[in-house]
């Protein structure tokens, strides 16, 4: 066999047989004084809380607006809106009436 036969069969012995351009060339150790590593703060991780359901107010109905007396009359419980006529009620809020629909608000008397 020939020199050229054995190095197409072997292609990584030959890579082996060559030395490296330039010897890698150590430093010589030097001590250095200890340094103190910090150790690293992971971020805390807040654990993951599951959120309660949202409760849906109920609307009410009509029968909070209204007062039925004994006899059968109907009164009603809070002003119309004089701006918006009969059957928009003015919200109640302690020391005023507000229309929700146009945002007229009358003052009640102290």
């Amino acid at each position: 066999m020939t020199e050229k036969s054995r190095e197409k069969g072997k292609p990584a012995e030959k890579a082996a047989e060559k030395p490296s351009a330039k010897p890698i060339a150590e430093k010589p150790a030097v001590e250095k004084p200890a340094a103190v590593e910090k150790p690293v703060e992971k971020p805390l991780e807040k654990p993951e809380e599951k959120k309660p359901p949202k409760v849906k107010k109920k609307e009410k109905g009509a029968y909070t607006r209204y007062k039925i007396d004994e006899k059968g009359f109907v009164t009603r419980l809070r002003p119309y809106c004089e701006r918006c006529g009969q059957g928009y009620f003015m919200a109640d809020h302690g020391d005023r009436y507000s229309c929700g629909h146009c945002g007229f608000t009358r003052y009640k008397r102290a």
